[in-house]
């Protein structure tokens, strides 16, 4: 049985710790803050990240170096027979895309995959992959496992103000007044490859609201489960906006009985372009 190493990357929200007590890898994503390169979980925290999004200096996101994945992959092999690299989703970033470069001249020993998850779903990508992997699949069967379950996940995202979308140019600086003056929570979904527009609602308890509703259309509708021990992980996310997800976990497992579910912060990749105060609830097929 080949000897499977997993790797991701910090939008999983799979810190450094966690990583090592799961017996993987994780790559942090790299920021440029004010001229400066930062790394999520190494040198900058979530903290610091808001701390210095909210004082306005210019934020981006970048992909990891390709030497830093080389050297980590070729360092991984000294002990493993194959790998495993799941980077967050090619319709958010490049890196997924330079992987799949890369690792073409390791004769197969190293299988990226593309199955365009993020946060809380790339999470249950990994450890669906340790489980994979525990069961004796090799790196091949593994990623052609995840790229057919890519689908069967969906995040909903409510933005608690316009101002970053407007300052990353994915809305128009008057769509972003109009919609501030009428105090609009746009709800947006990742399902595939893209950030996109889901609804929109007038207040934070109707945004929750149709988050929920979207929700059990998925898992009643879509997965055609039953709301009660649905089959489903039912996850949440936010931007230091912890005490909210935790009420609105609350609230939406309320509604399936015997769902499991997790907490994270939502990637910083995600957080810059959307700002301090979202929450985000995220439904996935389990696979266990």
């Amino acid at each position: 049985m080949s000897k499977i190493a997993i790797v991701t990357d910090s939008n999983s929200g799979i810190t450094q710790a966690e990583a090592e007590k799961l017996g993987i890898y994780v790559l942090p994503m790299p920021f440029m803050i004010g001229g400066e390169t930062f790394f999520e979980g190494i040198n900058l925290t979530q903290e610091e990240f808001y701390e210095k999004l909210r004082t306005g200096v210019p934020v981006s996101t970048s992909q990891p170096a390709p030497d830093s994945v080389l050297r980590l992959w070729r360092r991984i092999l000294l002990d493993y027979d194959q790998i495993v690299h799941i980077p967050m989703s090619s319709g958010l970033s490049g890196s997924c895309q330079t992987a799949m470069m890369l690792s073409e001249e390791f004769d197969g020993r190293v299988q990226v995959v593309n199955n365009q998850r993020i946060s809380v779903t790339q999470r249950r990508s990994v450890e669906d992959a340790i489980r994979l992997a525990g069961k004796g699949m090799d790196a091949v069967e593994i990623k052609e496992f995840l790229e057919k379950d890519k689908f069967n996940s969906s995040i909903y995202i409510m933005v608690d103000t316009l101002y970053y979308l407007k300052k990353g140019g994915r809305i128009t600086p008057a769509a972003a007044a109009l919609g501030t003056l009428l105090r609009l929570k746009p709800v947006l979904q990742i399902q595939g490859e893209k950030l996109d527009a889901f609804a929109k609602a007038r207040t934070t308890t109707s945004a929750r609201q149709i988050m929920l509703n979207a929700v059990i259309n998925d898992v009643t509708g879509r997965f055609g489960q039953p709301l009660e021990n649905c089959g489903m992980w039912i996850d949440f996310a936010h931007t230091q906006n912890e005490e909210a997800a935790g009420d609105f976990q609350k609230e939406v497992l309320s509604h399936f009985p015997g769902a499991q579910s997790h907490i994270d912060p939502l990637s910083l990749s995600v957080s810059c372009h959307i700002g301090p105060g979202a929450l985000a609830v995220a439904v996935t097929k389990r696979n266990d």
